[in-house]
């Protein structure tokens, strides 16, 4: 199927750039806890998402039937957190048949215009004017580009709202072929194919820290969280150019020969995608 060039939804020449529900491929529920349970896998979130999303349909009808539906998931589900501040709201599920978008199922255009968002935790007014860190830190040409590489809700969700992966990748690109890469580039399928093997590594690291309590570059016991640091020192090097990268991909280095081959695996992935471009604009 022919990819659709983006649309925004307040005009093509508007500096807003919608990240939660971008367009039918893909969203984010990040800011509704989604990542934050301590089994945050694609396999663990995307079975609770489709048993949530079944059940509001069979037995929601109205605000009345909301009740039993939150004690219903709560009660059934494993609702162990990675940060206790963090509230996980239980009516996110899918909005679309094919599961490819993550969102409120109480949002008014999932229930025929009825509002039910007064339900959740922090209410219909806060849901409504939430906007992550990233709609001010990731630029308009940053996100764009980022809409036309990525296809995935999960993969997405994971990266769209790691500001440092995102603007180390374009940073990198940028400098090493001279100029920032125009989101329009990204539509080539082999230049979007380099640059998603890239984002992919945020789900297969092998140098990724299994402990319960990291998730990307912050480390988090119950209500007290850190930036976590590589200790470079231990391993008898300087700290790394890819610093950032490393810790939103979650490392943990044993020795130098394994932060050597991370960075070589950085390098590599990044210099396919530079290679790429530089055969489209020569």
């Amino acid at each position: 199927m022919a990819r659709q060039p983006l649309s925004l939804p307040d005009g093509p020449d508007s500096p807003f750039v919608h990240l939660c529900q971008p367009d039918a491929s893909k969203s984010c529920g990040a800011c509704c806890g989604l990542y934050n349970y301590v089994d945050s896998g694609r396999e663990a979130l995307t079975a609770r998402l489709r048993r949530r999303t079944e059940l509001f349909r069979a037995t929601v009808r109205g605000p009345g039937d909301l009740p039993l539906f939150s004690r219903t998931v709560k009660e059934k589900e494993d609702g162990a957190k990675r940060y206790e501040v963090i509230h996980c709201c239980e009516y996110v599920g899918f909005l679309d048949e094919g599961g490819r978008r993550v969102g409120c199922l109480l949002h008014p255009m999932q229930n025929g215009g009825r509002d039910m968002r007064d339900a959740s935790f922090y209410g219909r007014e806060l849901c409504d004017g939430h906007f992550c860190p990233s709609y001010s830190y990731i630029s308009r040409a940053e996100k764009l580009a980022l809409l036309e590489i990525l296809d995935d809700w999960y993969l997405y969700g994971v990266c769209v709202t790691d500001i440092d992966l995102v603007k180390e990748f374009f940073r990198l690109v940028s400098e090493a072929a001279g100029e920032m890469p125009s989101p329009a580039r990204f539509r080539d399928p082999a230049l979007r194919e380099e640059a998603r093997r890239f984002f992919e590594l945020k789900l297969a690291w092998p140098f990724r820290s299994e402990a319960a309590n990291r998730f990307g570059k912050y480390s988090f016991d119950g209500s007290e969280y850190a930036i976590h640091a590589i200790d470079y020192g231990a391993l008898g090097c300087g700290k790394s150019p890819f610093d950032r990268i490393l810790l939103s991909l979650q490392s943990e280095f044993t020795s130098r020969d394994d932060l050597r081959a991370a960075e070589e695996t950085l390098r590599s992935r990044l210099d396919a995608v530079v290679r790429r471009y530089r055969e489209l604009v020569d």
